[in-house]
């Protein structure tokens, strides 16, 4: 992602923070290129184990383009999918943890594709607020749970 379009997504992101025009040039000049922004406000962000999220980014990109921002943290470990805001107060589901209203999450800097602080995209956000849609989500989860199921019987 260049120009326009990660400019967008960068003034999409620091919209949620304290004091935006701060956060934008912290997070222009740290060498890290990351920054810590709210959850709950333009998203929620579920966080799946590495294994698990994969296989749903998997399913889901195979059935919608574009799907919506998706995060990778900790080498792969865990994989973040920004969600509307919300959805993390009327989530359940085992394994899975939620950042919504209250908490803070690490955003690396869009269009930066190296890894930094253990943060990068795998879907970066398009500036348009296009989030990842929970019914999508959930049906590629059972389907990604199921195929995994599978592949440890046979």
């Amino acid at each position: 992602m260049t120009g326009a379009g990660a400019e967008a997504a960068v003034e999409w992101l620091v919209s949620v923070a304290p004091d935006p025009d701060a956060c934008r040039r912290e997070w222009e000049r740290d060498p890290r290129g990351i920054a810590l922004l709210p959850a709950g406000r333009r998203w929620d962000a579920l966080i799946l184990p590495g294994g698990l999220g994969r296989s749903t980014l998997d399913v889901l990109t195979r059935l919608i383009d574009g799907p919506g921002p998706v995060l990778a943290g900790s080498g792969g470990a865990r994989i973040g999918f920004l969600v509307p805001p919300g959805t993390v107060a009327h989530w359940v589901g085992t394994g899975v943890r939620g950042a919504g209203k209250g908490t803070w999450i690490v955003v690396p800097y869009p269009g930066r594709t190296a890894a930094v602080g253990g943060v990068r995209w795998l879907i970066p956000p398009d500036g348009r607020g296009t989030l990842v849609d929970m019914t999508l989500l959930e049906l590629a989860m059972h389907e990604a749970a199921a195929r995994r199921s599978e592949n440890r019987r046979g």
